[in-house]
């Protein structure tokens, strides 16, 4: 079995390749599973202008992909750096077991590439967040969205 350090070390190689080559972010992300590689992705937000388009995010779309669907389970993410509350976030959504990472929050902070500022405003209540979000209930004449969703869908 690969040790988890060398697996760190891919991920914050292919941040450094991206860095050197392609002028890009510092981030770079490697998913495993049962022992294998099946994903690897870098940040692109210099090359497509898309602010999601951060490592693990990157990575866990290849992943998806190879494996042909959107849960991860039995899958571990390894990233350059701390994970974003957003890549975060997915690595939840499509059930990523576990995450390691190189370089942490307070070591991106001086560079600008800290995120615990994004943390703390996602801990606050809805109400207390600096992003104004309210949830309006409104709903249009005719089908209900989600019973239409449950009726049609596969599965």
């Amino acid at each position: 079995m690969i040790p988890h350090e060398t697996w760190l070390e891919m991920a914050v190689e292919l941040a450094l390749e991206s860095v050197r080559e392609a002028g890009g972010r510092p981030f770079g992300a490697v998913i495993v599973k049962n022992g294998a590689l099946v994903a690897t992705g870098v940040n692109e937000l210099h090359r497509t202008g898309d602010p999601t388009a951060h490592a693990e995010l990157q990575a866990i779309r290849e992943a998806c992909v190879r494996l042909d669907t959107p849960r991860l389970d039995g899958c571990t993410v390894y990233a350059s750096g701390h994970p974003c509350p957003m890549c975060l976030a997915a690595m939840h959504l499509c059930g990523v077991d576990a995450c390691f990472y190189a370089y942490s929050n307070a070591e991106g902070e001086p560079w600008g590439l800290g995120t615990a500022p994004i943390y703390e405003q996602l801990a606050k209540p809805l109400a207390e967040q600096s992003l104004y979000i309210r949830h309006m209930p409104v709903r249009p004449e005719g089908e209900d969205l989600y019973e239409v969703w449950a009726r049609t869908r596969k599965g």
